[in-house]
């Protein structure tokens, strides 16, 4: 798909979105109004102190003692939440990998990576403008590490699939917003020396804030490993830690590793079939 394609389908998100409607390809009328509006009324900044005191509390209570199916699928978060929906296996909580000072990447210039997938399939960007504190926050600070600052955006209506079909059926996704390092892009050796720090707090606290919520099932991925170019197995590595053993084992029923990889050594999903094999 070019560039135009996207930056095309990604206005035409916005005008769904602000419409609260669209006309499948199929040429039936879908409703969208009162879903958006939920979404963004129910839409949450989160900051680092509130996400940790999350995390405490969800941790002073005892584990469900889940037999957690972990498995890591070559495929988009959009196709993996899919995924598990058809299944049955919903409400499905999936990680936004999200710019730290953009609402939705570059999605309306038609850039083409996860969060632009996502904002263009879905009420996203709408709900991401909701939580202005985010961006300035890290607009504010020069660090690339980021914060830990999220955004939960709640059973938002997703309309579109990966291709960009508008869907006879909408479903409904809780996204949670969070940044990983930009590692490729770190220069200060005492921040880079932090990264897999910050990788291991930062996704404990996306699960503490999905285990709050009540979500048991989780589309997870290839986290900062694009072009920000986090260590792939050092991100695979930092969910495993927390899922495969200690207090966050048992807490969910299945997570969803959706990696898409198109290289031809299929190092990034290989890095996570190997560090997660305990859980598969």
């Amino acid at each position: 798909m070019m560039r135009s394609t996207r930056a095309a389908m990604a206005a035409e998100t916005v005008a769904i979105v602000e419409r609260g409607s669209y006309r499948s390809a199929s040429g039936t009328d879908i409703g969208l109004a009162d879903a958006v509006r939920a979404c963004l009324d129910g839409t949450r900044f989160l900051t680092p102190e509130h996400l940790d005191a999350i995390r405490r509390e969800v941790l002073a209570r005892p584990s469900d003692g889940l037999d957690t199916a972990i498995e890591v699928v070559n495929e988009a978060t959009l196709a993996g939440a899919s995924r598990l929906l058809a299944e049955g296996r919903g409400p499905v909580a999936a990680l936004n990998f999200a710019s730290a000072r953009n609402p939705g990447g570059g999605f309306l210039k038609g850039s083409h990576a996860q969060e632009e997938s996502l904002a263009r399939s879905s009420a996203l960007y709408a709900s991401l403008l909701r939580a202005p504190e985010y961006y300035d926050r890290h607009r504010a600070s020069p660090s690339l590490l980021y914060s830990d600052a999220m955004i939960l955006s709640p059973a938002c209506p997703v309309f579109r699939d990966d291709a960009g079909t508008l869907l006879d059926a909408p479903s409904s996704i809780t996204f949670i917003t969070s940044p990983a390092p930009n590692a490729g892009a770190i220069r200060d050796p005492r921040e880079r020396a932090r990264v897999g720090e910050v990788l291991r707090r930062r996704s404990e606290l996306i699960l503490a804030l999905a285990a709050s919520q009540g979500y048991r099932h989780l589309v997870l991925g290839a986290w900062g490993c694009g072009v920000f170019r986090n260590d792939p197995t050092e991100v695979a590595s930092a969910f495993a830690a927390h899922l495969l053993d200690g207090p966050w084992s048992g807490r969910f029923e299945r997570v969803a590793f959706s990696v898409l990889d198109t290289s031809a050594s299929l190092a990034t999903i290989a890095a996570f079939e190997d560090a997660l094999a305990r859980g598969r």
